[in-house]
């Protein structure tokens, strides 16, 4: 207890990160506040009105009542973090230089897939009654579960499924560090205020950069010595809005890739850990899309996707790391662009051109430079309007049922991600379908091919439960030659059978 008690810290006066142009208020005791209050009061002496109970709204500010407390110092030792906390600029552009290497790192491998099994045998277990069936270790303690026998926990990959999980996951969390610093870094204190974002919210992004360095430094810890560095990163963004809205986009696979690998890994303690800090990255998701002026959180389950998904999304994003940094095995698969993706800053989605984003990579943003008088992002009207905000209900939806979706897609074989030094691959067949993946579901609609690399389909109806449409938020969409039930657990078999892989605003 006296541990605890010692870590927290004393109380001290709200601050804002320095760097930024809005600097930090000098922590003070409470006698030599009575500047900072007269101010105050000053400032607020003509605020007034009626509170909900009838009162007036208070005008003065301070610390007017004292309460018990007593000085303590922190006596344990503090985990220093493997970055510093980044305050200004960082270098960043895209690579064009000659990599060395090419490839992801393979050893064999032994099938060119995972063939297919029948259900595990041992998983026989139901509970008709809801009474114990066996004798409890200990009490309180039902039998079963996975790392319950007491022995010590050992945070620390324990395969090599483990090791390339958790360094995929660390490179997300070395650019997610970067991106958050470097949109306060490039952008002004009155950029920030047209998109509708105020100190306030520039100290939260802040505070979210802050975040994942504490991300980093786990997952660097449980790696080991092998564990990649930070990188240089090539950003597709020139103003505040498309800034939040590539947020919302790399935290949505950056969130889902850790979901669809946790409960696979080797190491469970591992696994404890990560649960802890992905929770963090969907409280920031949320957050860049109320930033975005999208429904913070559109679906009733979050998705979870394969590591070669994630991977593929990430990579073109990443533009050169230092030498030696170590390589990941997953697969790059080959781009898939939505052509008539909805921009997210119309107030009539519907409207939308071709090719409405910032470039042609997988996860470019909308484009927030669109005419005035068909944005929504100044619009003080509701169900139009799309600034920051808790929560905005649309009233023309992004995108809807039987709504025509036009796609054009790469060949493999293309260089991409860190010193271009990987390479797009696919081993499907001619693509037929279209897989939608979101929340629990895997949902096939037909491919139209119209020409070479290009087709349309219609965006499917299906819920899944009634009441929870499948297609929302922002989500998954493959090109695929199967269509082939697949599920949550065992997502990764439909990998072999992926010709392309794009990236969905659906809500």
């Amino acid at each position: 207890m006296a541990a605890l008690v010692a870590a927290v810290p004393a109380p001290q006066a709200a601050s804002t990160p320095a760097g930024y142009g809005y600097g930090p208020t000098p922590t003070a005791a409470p006698s030599q506040y009575s500047s900072a209050t007269s101010m105050l009061s000053s400032m607020m002496a003509s605020v007034s009105g009626s509170a909900g109970s009838g009162g007036s709204l208070a005008s003065t500010f301070g610390p007017d009542s004292q309460v018990s407390a007593s000085q303590v110092v922190n006596t344990a030792p503090i985990v220093p973090i493997r970055s510093s906390q980044v305050t200004g600029a960082t270098s960043h552009g895209p690579y064009s230089g000659t990599p060395t290497t090419t490839g992801a790192p393979q050893s064999g491998p032994a099938a060119s897939s995972v063939a297919a099994m029948p259900p595990n045998p041992t998983a026989t277990y139901y509970n008709a009654n809801g009474e114990l069936t066996e004798e409890e270790p200990a009490p309180y303690t039902p039998a079963g579960g996975l790392g319950t026998n007491g022995s010590l926990p050992r945070y620390m990959v324990n395969s090599d499924f483990d090791f390339e999980s958790i360094a995929l996951g660390l490179y997300q969390e070395w650019i997610e560090l970067d991106l958050f610093h470097n949109g306060l870094a490039v952008f002004s204190e009155q950029d920030f205020l047209d998109a509708g974002l105020t100190a306030e919210d520039r100290s939260y992004i802040e505070f979210m950069a802050d975040q994942e360095s504490g991300h980093a430094t786990l997952l660097t810890n449980m790696l080991g010595e092998a564990a990649p560095p930070q990188c240089t990163y090539d950003y597709p963004f020139t103003t505040v809005r498309e800034y939040v809205d590539f947020n919302q986009r790399l935290t949505r696979w950056g969130e889902s890739g850790v979901w669809g690998f946790i409960n696979h890994l080797d190491s469970r303690e591992v696994g404890q850990l990560l649960a802890q800090s992905i929770a963090t990255e969907a409280r920031q998701q949320y957050t860049f899309r109320q930033m975005s002026g999208l429904h913070p959180m559109s679906v009733w389950f979050e998705t979870g996707i394969p590591q070669s998904w994630s991977w593929t999304y990430l990579a073109p994003y990443i533009s050169s790391c230092p030498a030696g940094t170590t390589r990941l095995a997953w697969q790059n698969f080959p781009t898939l662009h939505i052509v008539n993706n909805a921009n997210i800053n119309r107030f009539s989605p519907n409207d939308t051109k071709d090719y409405e984003v910032t470039g042609r990579r997988i996860a470019d943003p909308s484009n927030s430079t669109i005419p005035s008088d068909e944005s929504c992002e100044h619009l003080n009207v509701t169900g139009v309007g799309c600034g920051p905000a808790i929560a905005h209900n649309k009233s023309e939806p992004l995108s809807f049922a039987g709504k025509q979706i036009f796609f054009e897609w790469e060949n493999p074989g293309q260089p991409v991600g860190p010193n271009n030094s990987y390479i797009t691959a696919s081993s499907a067949g001619t693509p037929a379908y279209v897989a939608w993946v979101n929340q629990l579901n895997l949902t096939y609609s037909d491919l139209t091919v119209t020409g070479p690399n290009s087709g349309f389909t219609y965006q499917p109806e299906g819920f899944v439960y009634a009441g929870d449409p499948i297609i929302n938020q922002t989500m998954f969409v493959a090109l695929t030659d199967t269509d082939a039930p697949f599920t949550p657990f065992n997502l990764s078999m439909i990998n072999p059978h992926v010709a392309a892989l794009g990236l969905y605003v659906a809500g």
